[in-house]
């Protein structure tokens, strides 16, 4: 009798446990829409994630101040290398990446504002356990303001709402996770991309998501 209320304590103590800072898993397949409070931009997208390599392939369509866009961009962090496709008419524009890869997670200094049952807890599968993390970035152009929702278990974005003087306050909703990489191909530059020159250029990164990190 006394080995199972020690059991049940420690059982108890283990949920009880404080949520600590993660880090999402290395490979990653999903969905995700981004939208700003003054309705500048307002973007829906697929990505594919590979922290183990440093890669990430985006493809969003959207608009941008009242005209579309389509993008579809493949980042290579290690080759410092970001590769811009057009699928349609089969060309790629070669550019200089000069952006550090940053994994997706919560920082060790974020401060945990809360935990919550998305959707409901009264029965199996009816709910998610979610964590809340705010902090602050110190970013190339002055510091930015971070509120990050993940899953408690698995560390699996949820959304991430994200605020520079420059753009103001971004929103980003996860949907469609998938843990692993369900088409690798995407992280590898298309074959009409092979021999494409390297550009000198000065343009910015892509504005999206993962160019924030």
């Amino acid at each position: 009798m006394r080995a199972l209320v020690l059991l049940v304590c420690l059982s108890v103590g283990c949920l009880a446990q404080r949520p600590h800072p993660c880090e999402s898993p290395p490979l990653l397949t999903g969905s995700l829409s981004v939208a700003t409070a003054s309705e500048k931009l307002m973007a829906y997208a697929k990505y594919s994630y590979d922290a183990l390599g440093k890669r990430i392939r985006i493809t969003e369509f959207g608009a941008y101040e009242n005209k579309t866009f389509h993008l579809d961009v493949l980042l290579l962090f290690r080759q410092g290398v970001m590769y811009k496709i057009n699928q349609k008419n089969q060309t790629c524009l070669k550019k200089p990446l000069n952006a550090h890869f940053h994994p997706l997670e919560i920082p060790r200094n974020a401060s945990l504002l809360g935990q919550v049952v998305l959707g409901s807890s009264s029965g199996p599968g009816q709910g998610v356990l979610v964590n809340t993390w705010g902090g602050e970035l110190q970013m190339k152009k002055g510091p930015a303001k971070y509120m990050s929702t993940v899953t408690e278990f698995g560390c699996i974005p949820v959304s991430t709402l994200f605020h520079t003087d420059k753009s103001g306050w971004m929103v980003t909703n996860f949907f469609n996770n998938v843990i692993g990489l369900v088409e690798p191909q995407r992280l590898i530059p298309p074959r009409f991309c092979q021999g494409v020159e390297l550009e000198k250029s000065r343009d910015e990164d892509p504005m999206t998501f993962f160019s924030l990190f």
